[in-house]
């Protein structure tokens, strides 16, 4: 960090470098990733979430990422077939060498105006180097 360079400048460059980053994905839910409920698969939903919460955190600091975290998953509500679901990640917190990056799924009638918050999680991510070992995460430089 450059000596001129006051902790308010940094903090200011890391939000927007933050705001930056989120991450927006909408999906279809058709039958074939359904369950026998005609619901979205739980399983299929996580990975959706790690991979939008990959890209947020990506796109944050544009580093090699492993994801070596996920926190307390919500389901608050079904994603049925024949819905929207719109997948949201965005970074949360900035460690030195880690990120957490919270996801949320919003599911949407595909035929009227009606959204409602079906799913929240919070994925953390370490930024590994070449050596595979955790490196800073971000830098102003980055």
């Amino acid at each position: 960090m450059p000596l001129s360079q006051t902790p308010e400048d940094r903090s200011s460059a890391m939000n927007a470098r933050i705001e930056k980053s989120e991450a927006r994905v909408i999906k279809a839910i058709f039958p074939s990733i359904t369950n026998h409920h005609n619901t979205l698969f739980g399983g299929e939903a996580l990975a959706w979430m790690d991979e939008t919460a990959f890209i947020s955190a990506t796109r944050f600091c544009r580093k090699p990422l492993v994801t070596v975290s996920s926190d307390r998953i919500d389901f608050k509500k079904v994603i049925p077939a024949g819905s929207l679901a719109e997948i949201i990640a965005k970074v949360i917190h900035v460690g030195n060498t880690s990120l957490k990056v919270e996801v949320n799924i919003f599911v949407e009638d595909m035929y009227r105006d009606h959204r409602e918050h079906a799913i929240r999680g919070v994925f953390t991510f370490v930024a590994v180097g070449d050596d595979r070992q955790p490196t800073q995460v971000w830098t102003q430089e980055s």
